[in-house]
């Protein structure tokens, strides 16, 4: 009789025993190659110059890393705020490193900063109540504007990306199927993930920077509760009435853009950060309902057909008001008085509080 063993692969290992949820497939080509350096001890990490660093990689030897952040290291490290360990990432723009650092954060003081609504959109990305609006651009959007800025790419980073998709569509044609991708090909293919990673780099900045500047300087966020994925939803066909069997897929190429536009703001991202970043400086994020927020005017508060004119125009069509104002920044001045008359679906505590238990989690490895 022979007994089979499990295999002691440390992910089953911590879900068998309790201290996580089971390992979740990983596809190659979905997801980015990554080594972890579990050692923080053996990293040696040595400041060299004021913009370069050095650390030692095991099995690679001595590596030089840029240097973006202040880290624990030398007589700055303590057992207190010390480094446990890196992650070596590798994307199209190359090879990076993340160092985990374990610290104890103070608890912060309540933050004693103003309330401000935000209404999360695509013609304005976060316009907020007091209208200190936040724009891709580094200057601020003027109400009446309807340009859509795009600062991801410049003129000529968007020209190549056109011309080196043009060139793989030409060069596809050549290839049969079953054959491998040619070399030139796939060159191609690398230089277009490198613009498309540096556009997502930027857009990722972009979102740290916002949301830490509205974290540090509100003490009350109070957001949409939004249904992501039912908005971006593409709309079901319905019958032609003219032919038999027919159907008509009335603004699918509309709301396919429309669709698009939500997944590049990365709306549920921007949320996320805010929780967290407010929590850290001593804020609160409150969450309120999302229905006629942007159909109710913010002056009258009275819900009348045909007031959203445009996409960035609301004009209120009672006779008795006749407000009228970028929509964007009416649909936050409604946000924030939801949360004014006690509207409330979710608030997020502040930071040291507690909000639910907490379930199982990995021990440290100083711990196993």
């Amino acid at each position: 009789m022979t007994l089979l063993r499990r295999p002691q692969w440390p992910a089953w290992v911590n879900c068998w025993e309790g201290r996580a949820d089971e390992p979740n497939y990983k596809g190659r080509f979905r997801s980015s190659m990554s080594v972890d350096i579990p050692q923080g001890r053996d990293l040696n990490i040595v400041r060299v110059h004021r913009r370069w660093g050095m650390v030692s990689i095991p099995r690679v030897g001595r590596v030089r890393f840029r240097w973006t952040k202040d880290l624990p290291v030398g007589k700055r490290a303590d057992k207190e705020n010390r480094i446990t360990g890196a992650r070596l990432v590798k994307d199209a723009l190359g090879w990076h490193i993340a160092f985990r650092v374990q610290s104890l954060p103070r608890a912060p003081e309540p933050h004693q900063g103003p309330k401000v609504g935000i209404d999360a959109g695509v013609n304005i990305p976060l316009a907020l109540s007091n209208e200190d609006h936040q724009d891709h651009g580094r200057r601020p959007r003027l109400l009446d504007g309807t340009a859509d800025w795009d600062k991801w790419l410049t003129s000529k980073e968007k020209a190549k990306l056109l011309q080196l998709e043009r060139q793989a569509a030409h060069r596809r044609t050549f290839r049969k199927r079953g054959e491998k991708t040619s070399r030139r090909l796939q060159h191609t293919y690398d230089q277009i993930k490198q613009l498309r990673a540096k556009a997502t780099r930027r857009a990722l900045d972009w979102q740290h920077q916002t949301t830490t500047y509205l974290a540090r300087t509100y003490g009350v966020l109070v957001v949409e509760q939004l249904n992501i994925p039912g908005m971006t939803k593409s709309p079901a066909p319905k019958p032609d009435p003219a032919g038999e069997g027919a159907f008509l897929r009335n603004g699918a190429r509309a709301k396919a853009g429309l669709n698009r536009s939500i997944a590049q703001e990365a709306w549920g991202r921007t949320v996320t950060m805010l929780t967290y970043k407010s929590a850290r400086y001593g804020g609160r994020l409150v969450k309120v309902p999302a229905p006629h927020t942007s159909q109710r005017c913010s002056a009258c508060q009275c819900t009348t057909p045909y007031s959203r004119e445009s996409q960035g125009l609301f004009s209120c069509k009672n006779p008795d008001c006749g407000w009228a104002a970028n929509a964007d920044w009416n649909a936050a001045r409604n946000i924030l008085h939801l949360y004014r008359i006690g509207h409330v679906i979710v608030e997020v505590p502040a930071a040291g509080r507690r909000g639910r238990r907490a379930g199982k989690t990995v021990k440290p490895v100083a711990a196993r």
